[in-house]
């Protein structure tokens, strides 16, 4: 391989290292709107909570619940599909083992945090 094309191969490489890297980015931006969500529900239920009829401010906080999961499960869906469509060279991309892990973990804790908020 000659030296220009060597040198293109490895910008390509770097530019897929930086595309990977900026879809984690994206990933970490998914689970920051999925907690967003999870802060807002408790809020709503923390100011909320004594309102009567006391079902209204559960429901609202639980669809601030629902909502987050469907975060947490989308941001799970691109992350694995970036995973799978680009392949780290240079940069130590995070495997999606733990990715699935973090999106388990939370989402298992929003369903037991909805439970308790119905139990209040």
């Amino acid at each position: 391989m000659n030296p220009k094309n060597k040198m293109a191969q490895d910008r390509t490489d770097w530019a897929e290292d930086r595309t990977l890297l900026a879809a984690e980015r994206t990933f970490a931006g998914w689970i920051r709107t999925g907690l967003t969500c999870v802060v807002v529900a408790i809020a709503l239920q923390a100011v909320f909570g004594p309102a009567e009829p006391t079902w209204l401010p559960k429901a609202v906080a639980s669809l601030f619940l629902l909502a987050s999961l469907g975060v947490f499960v989308a941001g799970w869906f691109e992350a694995r599909a970036n995973n799978r469509s680009l392949a780290a060279r240079a940069c130590r991309a995070q495997p999606m083992r733990r990715i699935t892990a973090l999106c388990l973990m939370l989402s298992v804790a929003t369903i037991l945090l909805g439970v308790v908020l119905w139990l209040l």
